[in-house]
């Protein structure tokens, strides 16, 4: 136990150390952070009139992140499986940074449900009315959280144990390793059935809602993966090897291919069948009644997404900054695409057939990125103490003065 807690303090320390760089990384995430404080205790205030929700269109801006961020979450799985079911060893200590992103991603969901609930303060009446196995809300709350422990309980033994210069015993993690592939799809399969299952909202009620929201979340994550790859190869010694690259951009066309053709799917059906329940999908991509203020931000979503799709099929996206942009494009493609574009419009027009539009106010937008910069903050965090020990220049072997010496004459 003191070992553990002496590594604990250790981690703690480093992560106040770093160059200039680092230091105003942090800072512009702090700085975010209590600019969203601020603005959340504003809404606590004030309550959730200070948001563009209305009785009409009850969900916003903070569901439709929330549900990016359970797949970006589910996502690391698409490096464990390349690792542990092939044996592809090259890429073990990576898996490392796919759970980290995942422990990050489950925070900032968690958060963001907690900013959109009106009175936080009876978050436990969800408790006491605990509605097992009918309500797709509690599965959610289970699958979430069981997700985000089997990722704590995963890196931080792995971190652990390179910590201590040992091998990790596997009956300690490899079998928890397979329950987080099978919970990862679970937990993106039960947002969405928490979606499909509305029968009063017909834009949801289809059954490739689930398949495209995996199809997404593992276009999404690899993308970002690849991304923060790319930094730690740039800015610290740590060694990424080029097949990382190659295996999560050859995942990333895959994924978005499949999404790009569900999102045609739904589309074909909605338009050509020109049903009663289409006026949701006329909404969003054409305005209906002279509304139309998610148009710009679809068709931005699927010029994006085809752009990246069509220079990651392209040689060229194995040369780094065509693949960074095509990674930075499906990314900002499918926040769109899967917060604006596919929670919005369910409500839009309403079931008595208001057409009620909604835009994110300012202090909406602030608590988003406040959230965003607290869950950067946090994989920056656990990104920093981890490189370190998978280098072996932090051990349980070396003081931490060493480890710190160690540090800075790697520092590009």
């Amino acid at each position: 136990m003191s070992t553990y807690l002496r590594f604990l303090s250790r981690c703690f320390r480093l992560s106040f150390v770093g160059d200039g760089r680092y230091y105003a990384w942090m800072f512009t995430l702090t700085v975010m952070i209590l600019f969203g404080v601020h603005a959340y205790c504003r809404q606590l205030v004030q309550g959730l009139a200070t948001t563009g929700m209305t009785d009409q269109v009850s969900w916003g801006f903070y569901i439709a992140n929330f549900t990016f961020l359970v797949g970006m979450a589910a996502a690391a799985v698409m490096l464990v499986i390349p690792v542990y079911i092939y044996r592809n060893r090259e890429l073990h200590d990576l898996v490392i940074f796919g759970e980290l992103f995942a422990v990050a991603a489950i925070v900032m969901a968690l958060l963001f449900v907690t900013v959109d609930l009106g009175r936080p303060d009876r978050f436990h009446h969800l408790l006491l009315r605990f509605n097992f196995p009918s309500s797709m809300l509690t599965w959610d709350v289970l699958v979430l959280n069981g997700y985000l422990l089997l990722n704590l309980h995963i890196c931080g033994y792995l971190i652990y144990c390179a910590y201590r210069r040992r091998s990790p015993t596997r009956l300690f993690y490899v079998p928890f390793v397979f329950v987080a592939i099978v919970w990862a799809i679970s937990i993106h399969t039960v947002t969405a059935f928490l979606y499909s299952g509305l029968g009063g909202r017909p834009f949801w009620n289809s059954a490739v809602v689930a398949p495209r929201f995996l199809a997404s979340a593992f276009a999404a994550g690899p993308a970002f993966l690849i991304l923060t790859l790319s930094v730690l190869k740039r800015f610290t010694s740590y060694r990424v090897p080029e097949r990382a690259f190659m295996t999560l951009r050859n995942t990333v066309v895959i994924a978005l291919s499949i999404n790009m053709f569900l999102l045609g799917s739904e589309a074909f059906t909605e338009f050509y069948t020109d049903s009663a329940h289409g006026a949701s999908a006329h909404y969003l991509f054409l305005g209906l009644h002279g509304r139309n203020a998610l148009v710009p931000w679809i068709w931005t979503a699927i010029a994006l997404n085809t752009v990246a799709l069509v220079l990651l099929f392209l040689p060229w996206s194995r040369v780094m900054p065509v693949l960074q942009a095509a990674c930075a494009m499906l990314i900002a493609g499918i926040w769109i695409e899967k917060g604006m574009g596919m929670i919005i419009p369910a409500f839009v027009p309403t079931p008595l057939g208001e057409i009620v539009e909604y835009l994110p106010t300012m202090n909406e937008t602030l608590i988003t990125l406040g959230i965003w910069a607290f869950g950067l903050l946090i994989y920056t965090i656990l990104v920093r103490i981890t490189v370190p020990v998978l280098s072996g220049r932090l051990t349980s072997e070396r003081s931490f003065a060493q480890a710190i010496a160690g540090e800075r004459e790697t520092m590009p």
